[in-house]
């Protein structure tokens, strides 16, 4: 089964046709953004980090490499909402938005990195 892409981006960058299907993956409604220049298909608010875990990361460098274990870890209680952007990714490109400043640690890294493994390895 070829698979495509499935890319990450800010969500404050401008929209591209190329992002195909946008799915935002933050549990918070990103702060300056509104619903309509968004041009999000879904938000799959249930994917993103628990409150708990988002909460104690804190976007903390030093704390990254334990946030992405901890979040791999919530990530393999939820496969049905895997599942809804694996079958999206069968058909079209698919890319994960997130607000986080920070373009190499956060979520939607940890998320792409998850599914590119199919979760298979921490």
């Amino acid at each position: 089964m070829a698979r495509s892409r499935i890319a990450i981006k800010r969500i404050y960058e401008p929209v591209d046709k190329s992002d195909g299907y946008r799915i935002l993956v933050d549990r918070l409604w990103p702060r300056g953004v509104s619903k309509a220049s968004a041009h999000i298909d879904l938000w799959l608010k249930d994917i993103a980090p628990s409150t708990e875990l988002r909460q104690w990361f804190n976007h903390d460098p030093a704390k990254w490499e334990e946030f992405r274990r901890r979040y791999q870890a919530e990530l393999k209680e939820k496969t049905t909402l895997l599942a809804t952007i694996t079958e999206q990714a069968k058909t079209h490109p698919v890319t994960l938005l997130y607000s986080a400043k920070d373009e190499g640690q956060n979520q939607a890294v940890v998320l792409r990195d998850f599914l590119s493994k199919d979760g298979k390895k921490t």
